[in-house]
């Protein structure tokens, strides 16, 4: 028996990242159309709760709430952990709305533009980044080998990428950002109806930019915060950094420099989240790679089971 294939569209993760909330807001009283091209769709808001309190989140972060052991928890005193366990138990792939493919949309300080991230390595996720990313050109972000950052949403679905798009303060509208979901919503329906009518064709290759590590800013000997990002890194995300460059300065004068040899990229500069969790910048590397053939099957296979 064929299953029904059902996407999940979130928004809201983050209940201070409010341009895709009034997107799926305008797009439920019909005062918008957004082609998902026949393909049942949800629409959530990821974190309610905090969108009411203008908060990125009540207890903790939601885009980290996603552990083995919270989507067991629907009754956790932590909100998150609880919102978690109750998305999965709604959407998930045994849930009561079962969703093969999940796609979670965000916003950013840092000056990321438009990009998809995609956490670790598994094959449907690869395949359908690189469909998006052949047609609208999207740097695509690959999150692995971080293990203070884990339990992402989108890892709780067999398909999952998350969206992100800056620069943009926390709890603005901005038309460009509303654009820019609206035309990466339905280019990714547009690819999935593709996958399902098996009526597309894959690039031969994808270009990745692979995390390598994350900095914090300068700190005194107290771990408080005493320098920032230099004038000259600031807004510079996806540019390459040669060695000696300015990463950082300090209101005595003093600069500090890039001093590795391989000429790492960095992104999400400055986010403003991310200074609890001690982040300034993460480093990627980019590398070109081949669009395996066991990636594009696994997703056909997803988007067609049986």
């Amino acid at each position: 028996m064929m299953m029904p294939l059902q996407v999940l569209l979130v928004a809201g993760t983050h209940g201070n990242e409010i341009n895709g909330i009034f997107l799926f807001d305008q797009w439920k009283k019909s005062s918008l159309s957004i082609n998902t091209y026949g393909i049942k769709t949800y629409k959530v808001i990821g974190n309610p709760e905090a969108q009411k309190a203008g908060k990125r989140y009540i207890h903790q972060d939601l885009n980290r709430s996603f552990q083995e052991e919270s989507v067991l928890s629907i009754n956790s005193s932590i909100l998150e952990v609880s919102r978690a366990s109750q998305l999965v138990n709604l959407y998930g792939e045994a849930g009561e709305n079962p969703c093969q493919i999940a796609l979670d949309f965000h916003t950013t300080t840092a000056s990321m533009g438009s990009c998809l991230v995609v956490y670790g390595r598994r094959h449907a996720d690869l395949a359908l980044a690189s469909l998006i990313q052949n047609q609208l050109g999207l740097p695509i972000y690959l999150h692995e080998s971080d293990q203070k950052q884990t339990g992402f949403l989108v890892e709780s679905w067999p398909c999952g990428i998350v969206v992100e798009i800056g620069p943009i303060a926390q709890g603005l509208l901005n038309s460009r950002v509303i654009s820019q979901t609206k035309l990466i919503l339905e280019a990714s329906m547009e690819k999935i109806h593709q996958i399902k009518n098996l009526n597309l064709f894959f690039p031969d290759k994808l270009i990745i930019h692979r995390h390598i590590k994350s900095i914090d800013f300068p700190r005194d000997e107290e771990g408080n915060i005493d320098g920032y990002v230099h004038p000259l890194r600031q807004s510079k995300d996806w540019q390459k950094l040669k060695k000696n460059d300015e990463l950082f300065s300090k209101l005595n004068g003093e600069i500090i420099r890039f001093k590795e040899d391989e000429p790492y990229i960095p992104v999400f500069i400055n986010e403003a989240a991310y200074v609890e969790k001690n982040i300034a910048m993460s480093f990627t590397k980019r590398e070109l790679w081949d669009l395996k053939k066991e990636w594009k099957q696994s997703l056909i296979d997803l988007v067609n089971q049986r």
